[in-house]
């Protein structure tokens, strides 16, 4: 694929997933080798598409009213490079805690590599520290 096909990709893999919530993009566009890294927990990789929709329904049932805006992408080579923002409301209980009603916003950078036309790699740097200080604000001042 060009380097305007994989932009594309990208493109549509945020808008359709995360704005939409279509959850077979996922397994349009990833690889069933892809691994994702930096999207959930330090450490964790994320690999195949099953396991990224698993990651994708935890974090939507967390806020379900997610929405991502693409602040800048481009690419080289295999690779496509994103700045985004989120705005969400903390709703839902599949983090692990009761929900807040708290809105938060969240920003970050993912990197994609794709190979023919599939995304079999991706690295994303989130500020997760962020959306935790949010919601713990909610807890502190409702105690």
């Amino acid at each position: 694929m060009s380097v305007a096909e994989n932009v594309a990709a990208s493109r549509r893999w945020f808008e359709e997933l995360w704005n939409k919530k279509n959850t077979a993009i996922i397994y349009e566009l990833m690889s069933p080798s892809g691994v994702a890294i930096g999207q959930d927990m330090p450490g964790v990789e994320i690999r195949g598409p099953r396991a990224f929709e698993e990651f994708f329904n935890r974090l939507h049932g967390a806020f379900p009213d997610m929405k991502v805006k693409l602040e800048d992408i481009f690419g080289a080579d295999d690779k496509v490079v994103i700045r985004w923002s989120a705005t969400m409301t903390h709703t839902g209980d599949s983090l692990g805690m009761p929900p807040t009603h708290r809105p938060v916003k969240i920003s970050g950078i993912s990197i994609a590599q794709f190979e023919n036309g599939k995304l079999i790699r991706g690295w994303d740097n989130w500020d997760q520290l962020a959306m935790m200080q949010q919601l713990s604000e909610t807890a502190a001042s409702a105690g």
